[in-house]
């Protein structure tokens, strides 16, 4: 008997492998969601949007249409939708826009937004101010929020060989459910202090969705 030989068909063997690839690869993406989220906002890879402190001085009387998404990673147990369908704003014009999230379950749920911008062309250019997904959030049982967003697209964005075809971008949110950080059970992780009523949301004329 050749002690070399191996035992097992082949192809069960390469099918137990496939299965434990694909299973860590899919909890690997879980715990990898902020490091992911950190990584596109500074390097723009994956069409995701740059950070800046204030929009820009200069605004364009050209207009782009923004349009919103939401969706949960498997498991999440929050509902999470944006409040407006769509606005329309000035390239150059800060927007605010909002996304509604509600924890239905009987226990603190813990959530970090990874996000996205379609086309392409156009993460370079559509950056924000403030954001609910620079920080993760806690919703305790029952509790809905109502999460800001304010941004502006980069008048640079018609200087560019594509993104100057660009007339409308999607911005798009994932909500993946994560470990409670310490004191989450004591306090409800502190939120920009943005309202729908506040002042800044006039500055834009965004679709609701009923």
């Amino acid at each position: 008997m050749n002690p070399f030989r191996r035992i097992g068909n082949p192809n069960t063997r390469l099918a137990a492998m496939m299965a434990a690839l694909v299973a860590l690869m899919v909890s690997a993406s879980f715990a990898a969601v902020p490091l992911y989220s950190l990584f596109c906002r500074v390097t723009g890879y994956g069409g995701a949007p740059g950070v800046a402190a204030a929009a820009p001085d200069e605004m364009l009387d050209q207009m782009i249409t923004v349009r919103f998404d939401a969706t949960r990673a498997p498991g999440m147990p929050w509902t999470f939708r944006p409040a407006q369908r769509d606005m329309q704003l000035r390239i150059g014009e800060e927007g605010l826009a909002f996304y509604e999230a509600s924890n239905p379950t009987d226990r603190p749920v813990a959530g970090q937004a990874a996000y996205n911008v379609a086309p392409y062309a156009a993460g370079g250019y559509f950056t924000k101010i403030e954001c609910f997904c620079f920080t993760e959030q806690v919703l305790q049982p029952g509790e809905t929020v109502m999460m800001p967003v304010s941004f502006f697209v980069d008048p640079a964005i018609v200087d560019d060989p594509d993104g100057r075809f660009v007339h409308t971008i999607t911005l798009s949110y994932t909500f993946y459910e994560i470990d409670l950080p310490d004191g989450a059970d004591a306090a409800v992780q502190a939120r920009l202090e943005i309202t729908p009523d506040s002042p800044a949301t006039e500055a834009a004329a965004p679709t609701q969705i009923n």
